[in-house]
């Protein structure tokens, strides 16, 4: 599962059984998470303050700004404990066989794809809640909002990777190199 299996790693130790695309998929979630993290916090904030235009109360006090926070928080949760279980177990594996297994690198790419999107959707949904509050740049919502849409535009957070894990989840080869090395 490395990147060039002619070349033996040159330190022994389970990372090495890692492929660098498993890595990045890995690093690529866990900044995803931590931006989208930011927003909530940001977002919090605002709302506990903001009073939209038009408005008579705080931006926390209105019911769908709650059920949106709320979200929010289950959505991000869900997604960094789906992840850090399943490369929890995936480095108990790895220690046991001394490789990383095609279901191994399945996990990873599901966990990790599946973190990057939820991570998106906190994004888009705290930004667009955020009103015209979010694009100026003396806030911090345009920037994590580019961030994230850069974070997720990366290889690592493509759509196409559900098509290759649901071929693998069906016991069929993967039709991409992105599982093979």
């Amino acid at each position: 599962m490395l990147r060039d299996p002619q070349i033996a790693p040159r330190q022994p130790g389970r990372l090495y059984c890692f492929s660098s695309s498993s890595l990045y998929a890995c690093g690529v979630a866990a900044v995803a998470l931590g931006i989208a993290r930011g927003m909530i916090a940001d977002f919090t904030d605002l709302a506990t303050e903001k009073v939209p235009r038009g408005a008579r109360q705080r931006l926390c006090e209105n019911q769908v700004i709650q059920s949106q926070r709320a979200q929010a928080e289950a959505r991000l949760g869900s997604a960094r404990a789906f992840l850090l279980s399943g490369l929890a177990e995936i480095w108990e594996a790895v220690g046991e066989t001394g490789e990383l297994s095609l279901e191994d690198n399945t996990k990873i790419r599901l966990a990790s794809t599946w973190a990057i999107d939820q991570a998106r959707e906190v994004v888009n949904t705290l930004y667009h809640s955020a009103g015209a509050t979010a694009i100026f740049d003396d806030n911090p919502f345009e920037r994590r909002f580019r961030d994230m849409h850069t974070a997720s535009q990366q290889a690592q957070g493509r759509q196409a990777h559900y098509e290759t894990i649901g071929r693998v989840l069906f016991g069929l080869e993967p039709e991409t190199t992105m599982f093979t090395f």
